[in-house]
């Protein structure tokens, strides 16, 4: 390709619109342009680079036995309505209607769509194990789009859906798909981890995202350096020990605590109770049923861990602005800041409390009284907890439950996510099938997802310098980019990176010869914005002397014998 057929604008400035410095790295160089808020244009360059990251998908997912198809993205809401996630996906649908008033759902996912075809296909027992994947644009109704296609409301994804007859089937081929996902991210230049992470709203019962480590990203991962325990925050636990009991003394006394509403007010004189000794009382509605949340004063709930923990489709914290949740307030007796679980609690409300406060006492709580809160609270005597969960935020410097080191938290960007299905969704669509003995049994399933448009933000986000992106050889967009400094058709400068330019094109090098009549700077700079892996530059004073000019991106420059470049340039590719 020659840079004067291209299309490749490059921009001195990023938009403002461009918050971390891979999105602005992205319009910078030309790889894409916004089209609305989370919609995106790929350009040529742009595009060259994610072609390269879906082959290297492709190739990984059909070395583990996966087999491609193509799916409808237009899907009929009735299977989101027989799955049950027409709800509880509800706020990240997008919904259309055609000539006929119809509803159809813009895909997502395919986790429906691919288990009512293996309710139609996948009968018998003989027929599996299978893995279908496909490479595909989804929808999400994102509230906030943000970080160019990190959270955009059209990306590309690959999603695969396994189907085995047993348990221990679909735990293979779960294997399979974690480490064809380490292979893939390897073969795209980006060092990344595996962590343990909650099943959310797909569901399931094992999962893990592969992370990326990055200030920017919107995960926070918690980790041991020591024994290489690593879970997202939302699923993370730790070795940090329950709150200290103590001798068990008088009963529970009320005392007054006029305008204390917070667990920081109640901390300071005259009261002085310490966070650690204090329980923080919630109102939280699960499927619109009211529950009472406990978790010590000085820890944070982690509302994914309660979602997880109820089983419940839907887990919101009780609004007092809201008429309807206000009621629920009044049958307590009390607003925010004086609840508690010792008195007044309705004998249908579900106590969920955090395992830190097992057989916790000597405890302070609000006392469902405005205004007063109970002392000497015991948790086993005082309190009917009916549930008792890991429900709080691990924290830096907590102890591993592994081995006792301390944890560490660090930032990091979601790349692939692989669950563990089991029958949910083929209980529910009836994907069947008839086994050895005649039985019809529901097959256990898997799915297994890469984001592969924020796979590719995700190489430049760790993959740059401060002249710009430095590619990966993998997935550069060109490998090596020729720049004349002098263009003329006649001149020995032309004429050389011409005879170069054909020899590394029949070598099936993707190669770009920059034939711009522009300064060397400005060709130079351009060049090192896109980040092609290698630069090869001429000159007439270099020439002169029988040399060009190599230069790996972000390397020191060498000079090689002009005939010798073409198998320099090779041997610098590894080939």
């Amino acid at each position: 390709m020659r840079w004067t057929q291209a299309l490749i604008p490059t921009l001195k400035e990023a938009p403002a619109e461009a918050e971390i410095l891979s999105h602005k790295l992205l319009l910078r160089a030309g790889l894409l342009r916004k089209l609305a808020s989370g919609v995106y244009t790929f350009l040529p360059l742009g595009l060259r680079a994610l072609r390269k990251v879906e082959q290297i998908v492709r190739e990984e997912m059909d070395r583990a036995g996966a087999l491609e198809i193509l799916m409808p993205a237009l899907q009929p809401p009735e299977i989101w309505q027989q799955s049950g996630r027409y709800e509880t996906a509800r706020d990240v649908l997008y919904k259309v209607r055609d000539n006929s008033k119809r509803e159809w759902v813009l895909g997502p996912t395919h986790e429906e769509v691919v288990t009512t075809l293996a309710a139609g296909e996948l009968g018998s027992y003989r027929l599996l194990p299978k893995n279908f994947y496909q490479i595909q644009v989804k929808f999400r109704d994102e509230i906030r789009p943000r970080f160019g296609l990190m959270r955009a409301r059209e990306f590309i994804m690959k999603d695969a859906y396994s189907f085995d007859t047993t348990d221990e089937g679909a735990m293979a081929s779960y294997r399979k798909m974690y480490d064809a996902y380490s292979r893939i991210f390897e073969r795209c230049g980006l060092k990344t981890f595996p962590v343990e992470a909650d099943t959310g709203v797909i569901g399931g019962s094992h999962s893990h995202e592969f992370m990326v480590p990055a200030e920017t990203g919107e995960n926070d991962v918690v980790y041991c350096e020591a024994c290489g325990y690593a879970a997202n925050i939302e699923k993370a636990t730790s070795g940090i020990p329950r709150t200290a009991a103590r001798e068990l003394g008088a009963a529970v006394e009320k005392f007054p605590t006029p305008g204390v509403v917070t667990i920081a007010a109640l901390s300071k004189a005259p009261h002085a109770v310490p966070a650690n000794r204090q329980i923080k009382t919630l109102v939280y509605l699960a499927d619109s049923k009211p529950m009472l949340v406990l978790i010590r004063g000085d820890d944070q709930l982690n509302e994914t861990k309660l979602m997880a923990r109820t089983g419940a489709a839907q887990v919101r914290p009780a609004d007092v602005a809201n008429p309807a949740d206000l009621a629920h307030f009044h049958a307590l007796g009390a607003m925010p800041g004086s609840l508690g679980a010792v008195a007044k609690v309705p004998a249908d409300w579900p106590v969920l409390a955090d395992e830190r406060l097992r057989g916790a006492n000597d405890m302070t709580t609000g006392a469902n009284e405005d205004g007063f809160h109970f002392r000497h609270v015991s948790l086993e005597r005082d309190i009917r907890v009916t549930h008792w969960h890991d429900l709080r935020t691990v924290t830096a410097g907590e102890p591993c439950a592994k081995c006792a080191k301390a944890l560490k938290i660090r930032r990091a960007i979601e790349v692939g996510h692989v669950f563990k299905l089991g029958t949910k969704y083929s209980e529910k669509l009836g994907a069947l099938f008839v086994d050895v003995d005649g039985a019809r049994k529901p097959c256990v399933m898997g799915c297994y997802g890469i984001g592969v448009t924020r796979t590719l933000q995700a190489v430049i986000e760790q993959c740059n310098d401060a002249d710009g992106i430095i590619w990966p050889l993998a997935v550069a967009p060109y490998a090596v980019c020729l720049t004349p400094l002098v263009v003329a058709p006649d001149s020995a400068v032309m004429q050389l990176a011409e005879k170069i330019y054909a020899a590394l094109t029949a070598a099936g090098v993707d190669v770009i010869l920059d034939d711009r009549d522009e300064r060397p700077g400005v060709k130079f700079k351009d060049a090192d914005l896109v980040g092609f892996p290698i630069r090869v530059g001429l000159g007439e004073k270099s020439l002169a002397k029988g040399e060009v000019e190599l230069k790996p991106r972000g390397g020191a420059i060498t000079f090689v014998k002009a005939e010798e470049a073409v198998a320099a340039v090779l041997k610098a590719l590894g080939r």
